[in-house]
């Protein structure tokens, strides 16, 4: 498949998470392999999802190491679809965006919803700052800057915005 990246925006982290996960269908396996489907008849009934189109995009989840392709039977072989780490690790980016799409709906008009598995309490999934528990939803509290191993044209876009990246101020712990 084509990249459909930019050669400007190869070292912007959003561009390439994008090019792995930004398709539609691909985005919906994720979350059935999340809700614990592995088989390609399950994904299939779960999304009338085409052989071709499904058959395609679990290569590619395969190739981009989010899914695993094990054999579960040999005669005839038939082969399933699992998670691995890297693809265990989007499960926070799925759950956030089902939880801004459940924000703009009245509470009747939910369809899915995040619930405590003990307590089948509904979640209020919210993104934090791990460092301070701050949620990052103010834009002007965070903002993106160049990072160590950005290239001059990230560095010149955030110096342009005025985001140059200053150091932590030092703590009690540095002094």
């Amino acid at each position: 498949m084509a990249s459909r990246i930019r050669l400007e925006d190869r070292e912007c982290p959003l561009s390439t998470t994008v090019q792995h996960v930004g398709e539609w269908w691909t985005l919906l396996i994720l979350h059935d392999a999340f809700d614990g489907y592995t088989r390609f008849d399950q994904f299939q009934q779960s999304l009338n999802i085409s052989t071709s189109m499904l058959t395609a995009r679990l290569k590619t989840l395969v190739a981009d190491g989010l899914l695993e392709r094990r054999p579960y039977q040999t005669n005839p072989v038939r082969h399933e679809y699992v998670l691995t780490e890297r693809g265990r690790s989007l499960r926070p980016v799925i759950v956030a965006l089902a939880a801004w799409g459940n924000q703009h709906l009245a509470p009747e008009e939910r369809s899915m919803v995040l619930v405590d598995a003990a307590t089948g309490e509904e979640a209020e999934p919210v993104v934090v700052d791990a460092r301070t528990g701050r949620n990052l939803h103010d834009s002007e509290a965070f903002v993106f800057a160049a990072g160590p191993a950005a290239g001059p044209g990230m560095r010149a876009r955030y110096t342009e915005l005025g985001r140059e990246r200053r150091e932590p101020a030092p703590g009690p712990e540095d002094a």
